[in-house]
């Protein structure tokens, strides 16, 4: 196959030359609800032709890739002093696959357990180019399910105004539990 991005022969869908030039990841931090974090690892419109994969074929390999590259290279170098749950956004199956579970499995690592099917938005409205006011008039309405630790951490791929990760932590701040932090590939407010 070719790769997605030079065009090159590659085993896989972005081969290691792109990948490593075009996808080492940084650390992008922004502070929403209560003063939590949001660690991102990429600027938006950096991998937006990417992101825009996610309700495509390809999308369940790019996903795996981006994760792998950012992700999991956070996880491997993460210590804490306990256990902590991480929770996708939303990890509902759409085109065959939940993009926010590739990531959120990405996480598992010895101080940290990926859980699935615990935070759903009962009204499934895309925010996907949606202004703030939108967003605001329709809410994502989240359900929780029970953790097995109470310190978790947040994943979802994009941050833009923040909103829906403001919902989310809501949500799990109303179950007793302690969202200590939120990662996303992506922050669409980094220019």
């Amino acid at each position: 196959m070719k790769c997605m991005l030079c065009e090159s022969l590659s085993l896989t869908h972005i081969c290691s030359t792109c990948q490593e030039t075009f996808l080492t990841p940084s650390i992008y931090k922004r502070k929403i609800l209560n003063n939590i974090e949001v660690i991102s690892f990429y600027k938006y419109n950096d991998i937006k032709d990417l992101l825009h994969t996610k309700h495509t074929d390809i999308g369940y390999y790019v996903y795996s890739i981006l994760a792998n590259n950012s992700l999991k290279l956070f996880a491997e170098n993460f210590e804490y002093s306990s256990l902590l749950s991480s929770i996708a956004i939303d990890d509902n199956v759409n085109s065959g696959y939940s993009h926010t579970a590739i990531l959120n499995k990405a996480l598992k690592s010895r101080y940290i357990k990926p859980e699935f099917n615990r935070l759903r938005a009962k009204n499934p409205v895309s925010y996907s180019g949606k202004s703030r006011e939108f967003r605001l008039m329709n809410p994502r309405d989240f359900t929780f399910k029970h953790s097995s630790t109470k310190e978790i951490i947040l994943v979802d791929d994009i941050i833009t105004t923040g909103l829906t990760l403001t919902q989310a932590i809501n949500t799990v701040h109303k179950n007793n539990l302690n969202a200590l932090f939120c990662l996303t590939l992506a922050d669409a407010s980094i220019k």
